[in-house]
């Protein structure tokens, strides 16, 4: 008989202590501390390459930590960012899995409906756990669930279609709606606003916000955080290497980190000016003693052999003891620094005129773009944003219309989706990009700038190999070769993809101040509102409208 798992609803736990990981001798996570009850919804953040998905791997019990333990009580489900391409089942596959013990339990249930309708021995026992199991798991219920779930997140519903033929964000959404429908004891989602879009966005921020289990969940979507999360657990180094737990939500965590940095820089301050008050004192005291000083007349011999001396050994037991409590220099965060984008003042750098592209862009679309203009692209999923911007970057032919670039004019398009990751170092990987630019007459030699002086990677993850690098660091990297090229008309699809929080907000700041031309493709609903003033481009799956504001 096939085993069937119960979730633990009001009794699950899902709790860890003192856990440590470290990877290629370096220590990546330490002293976590999280205790996720039912109903409680924690959002884990920090900079990039912090550990937050590592986190999520050890508290799903995929990875164990090498120190610390981990307890769960409850059915417990994680969404990782990446998802195998290579993948032989279909969308149906995929429920049943999720849907394995809902199936089982009705399937137990028919059998004991059965067995009690025959009269067997024992049948009235075996209908009454089969039952209970059955509406613990509210089997009779899971495929409507999920198929709410698939409809309100904009998967695909064709329960036939092999997932291979999906794109990274279908095959995404898929998952997450079974995640959803399932409803697990506990949620461990990473990244999960990735591949929605504004209505896929609100259904899920209603669905985490009621769901009864626990979530935990990885992003760096501020509006997801604000909206949903209760408690924030933010992995960016502090004064005594311990993460922090902030409660008030997104707003609670921003006021609490901006304190909690204030108060460190003003220990570290405070700490340096004693080091050097006792500094000062040692050595007048010490050069009393070298040049034969001696106390004031009336002053006991005891006393004229000693007190230099002992102020000598009082100074040094305050630096000893300063030096246990010694605070730690406040780790310098990355700093996102823009290069300067050229312009071409008065010419039009890009043109296009009724464009369409069978299947993918039905209406005819005209723009234009002239150095210092802004412009916003939004839609649901499927309605062309991220093929009208392959058509302007030239990566794309479209089927009507024509698009005209200036002749100098440098344009370059950051893609959602960042190249196969290689075993080739980072810093490699720029430079070559760089060298290509250079040897095609793109760039001068002198027009270049390296990659740690933009402030995305530290000269450590600049030195690794891309495969090394997490989600988002790779990203910055795409973002380091998209800026690189100086572009004159810079095409941005979904920018704030696996990026932290600041350097999303550096980032935003950057492009509003840059005096290039500017097109951001994005759901990213703060993003939306910080750009708000910008010319509006609004897609759908048949139409468009612009609607200049």
């Amino acid at each position: 008989m096939t085993a069937i798992t119960l979730p633990a609803r009001e009794r699950a736990q899902l709790t860890c202590a003192g856990v440590r990981v470290d990877r290629g001798g370096r220590t990546v996570l330490s002293g976590v501390e999280m205790n996720v009850s039912p109903r409680a919804r924690w959002g884990i953040v920090g900079e990039n390459g912090r550990g937050k998905s590592t986190l999520l791997h050890v508290l799903a019990g995929s990875l164990a930590p090498d120190e610390g333990t981990v307890h769960r009580v409850g059915t417990l489900a994680l969404a990782e960012q990446e998802m195998p391409t290579a993948d032989r089942r279909t969308v149906g596959d995929f429920i049943d899995e999720h849907l394995a013990d809902a199936r089982a339990a009705l399937k137990r249930l028919d059998a004991a409906a059965a067995a009690l309708a025959e009269e067997r021995v024992g049948a009235e026992r075996e209908y009454a756990d089969a039952l209970e199991a059955a509406q613990a798991l509210e089997a009779w219920d899971a495929d409507r669930r999920v198929d709410v779930a698939l409809e309100g997140l904009g998967a695909v519903s064709d329960r036939a279609r092999p997932l291979s033929t999906l794109s990274v964000g279908q095959r995404y959404r898929v998952r997450l709606a079974c995640l959803l429908g399932a409803e697990y004891d506990f949620l461990l989602l990473d990244e999960p606003t990735n591949h929605l879009d504004l209505a896929g966005l609100e259904y899920l921020t209603a669905r985490l916000r009621a769901h009864a289990g626990g979530v935990v969940v990885v992003s760096h979507d501020r509006a997801l955080l604000s909206d949903a999360a209760t408690t924030l657990l933010d992995l960016d180094p502090t004064r005594d290497g311990t993460p922090r737990v902030y409660g008030g939500g997104y707003t609670g965590y921003r006021e609490g980190r901006e304190a909690e940095r204030s108060q460190w820089e003003a220990q570290y301050e405070q700490q340096q000016a004693e080091h050097l008050r006792l500094q000062q004192a040692l050595s007048e005291a010490q050069n009393r003693l070298v040049t034969g000083w001696r106390p004031d007349k009336g002053t006991g011999k005891h006393q004229r052999a000693t007190r230099a001396g002992a102020l000598a050994r009082s100074v040094h037991r305050r630096q000893e003891d300063l030096e246990r409590h010694k605070v730690t220099a406040p780790v310098p965060p990355l700093r996102f620094s823009m290069p300067d984008l050229p312009a071409l003042p008065g010419a039009v750098l890009l043109r296009a005129e009724e464009v369409t592209v069978a299947a993918r862009l039905h209406e005819p679309t005209s723009l234009s773009l002239k150095s210092g203009d802004k412009l916003t692209i939004t839609g649901p999923n499927g309605a062309g944003k991220s093929t009208l911007l392959s058509v302007l970057a030239g990566r794309l032919a479209p089927a009507t219309g024509q698009v005209r670039r200036a002749r100098k004019a440098r344009v370059h398009l950051l893609g959602q989706e960042s190249p196969e990751a290689t075993n080739r170092r980072a810093r490699d990987v720029y430079d070559a990009h760089l060298a290509r630019l250079v040897t095609a007459g793109v760039l001068r030699e002198s027009e270049t700038v390296g990659l740690t002086a933009l402030g995305l990677l530290t000269s450590r993850d600049a030195n690794k190999a891309v495969a090394e690098l997490s989600m988002g660091q790779q990203r910055r990297l795409d973002l380091a070769c998209a800026l690189s090229a100086r572009p004159h008309v810079l095409l941005l699809d979904e920018p704030t993809n696996h990026l932290s929080i600041t350097l999303v907000d550096e980032l935003t700041d950057a492009l509003r101040a840059t005096g290039a031309a500017i097109v951001v493709a994005t759901h990213d609903r703060q993003m939306q509102r910080d750009l708000a003033q910008w010319p509006h481009v609004a897609l759908s799956p048949t139409e468009l409208t612009r609607t200049a504001r």
